[in-house]
């Protein structure tokens, strides 16, 4: 394995070149086209392309980790190709097989493995996109799609790392509308949130917690990120609906049920409810769980277990990170090597 000339100890969440990427393509009726692993670099594109055009694409977001033991391991990424087939069909796209997503996520990896930062200090994130990039003028399905598999080292999500972060809650924006596709991985749900986030962190915020579009008054997600707060003993998160049904979020739901032996409720909640929360977090792939020390809502801050960790929190992040690097049991067979 060649060594590349990367500053693990400055590895941020940001783009860098890699080696190999994977690219297939279907036309029409056909079926996918084998694919094959290419020059990871640009690609040509119609400027009439769907996905350009009226934003048909979606996308997926994995990592893969190395542990003591120099293994390379995946988490869930049958639930993610599973996901990106869900996906699919609401942007009215055909879907690319789960089982291959899987084989050829694998093969990505395995290619660019001199990319996978060592034990502790990142990971390799996976970008899986699916698009329109054949011609369509109108509103209409893209005659041909495209399905690529790339991948870059990075470090956290936050800078902070596991550590609590300040939110605050807008009002002056909306991520999604009931019935809309905010429980999709679309790239279309995502470039309305780079200007409400780059005007918070100017206000000195690491993410915004968007509201319920009809009442403006339940909580949807953080940016993109879904919410968790403990209350009364109980872990309570959004339901699913207008949110993305997060790999990690199910995740953590299980193992507060099984291992922490917490009661979890999935339900609307208000974020008046919120300020009387023990312990409030985010999940995801890229935020992992990231505790909350304060959320601000019209200029009034409320903050959390005095700005520490809480124990639910770090109980999970440890149990979640410790099946994802292989350091605890998985019942639930979550973890896949790579090779």
């Amino acid at each position: 394995m060649t060594k590349v000339n990367i500053d693990w100890d400055k590895l941020e969440f940001a783009y860098l070149p890699t080696k190999t990427m994977y690219m297939t393509t279907k036309e029409g009726d056909k079926p996918w086209e084998p694919g094959a692993l290419v020059p990871f670099g640009p690609i040509q594109i119609n400027p009439c392309a769907g996905v350009l055009n009226y934003g048909q694409g979606v996308f997926e977001g994995m990592k893969a980790q190395r542990t003591k033991k120099n293994e390379i391991l995946l988490f869930r990424p049958l639930d993610n190709g599973k996901r990106m087939e869900e996906s699919s069909a609401r942007m009215t796209m055909p879907p690319y097989d789960a089982q291959k997503y899987v084989y050829w996520v694998k093969k990505v990896v395995t290619a660019n493995e001199e990319y996978v930062p060592p034990y502790g200090k990142g990971s390799l994130y996976i970008r899986p996109i699916l698009f329109g990039s054949g011609p369509v003028l109108g509103v209409a399905p893209a005659p041909s799609y495209t399905f690529i598999i790339f991948v870059v080292p990075v470090g956290p999500y936050f800078k902070s790392g596991f550590k609590p972060i300040k939110l605050e809650i807008t009002k002056q924006y909306h991520r999604s509308a009931t019935k809309g596709t905010g429980n999709v991985k679309t790239v279309c749900n995502y470039a309305g949130t780079i200007k409400p986030a780059l005007e918070t962190h100017a206000r000195g915020f690491d993410q915004l917690i968007y509201l319920d579009a009809m009442h403006e008054k339940y909580i949807e997600e953080v940016g993109t990120a879904n919410f968790f707060c403990v209350l009364n003993g109980e872990v309570v998160t959004p339901k699913l609906g207008s949110i993305l049904p997060g790999i990690t979020r199910a995740s953590i739901i299980t193992l507060a049920k099984d291992k922490l032996k917490i009661n979890v409720i999935e339900r609307d909640i208000s974020y008046e409810e919120v300020f009387d929360a023990s312990e409030v977090f985010c999940t995801g792939t890229a935020a992992v769980v990231t505790p909350i020390g304060s959320i601000t809502f019209e200029g009034k801050e409320h903050i959390f277990n005095n700005f520490k960790v809480g124990k639910v929190t770090q109980d999970l992040y440890d149990l979640l990170t410790g099946i994802q690097l292989g350091e605890k049991p998985d019942p639930y067979n979550w973890v896949v090597k790579v090779k």
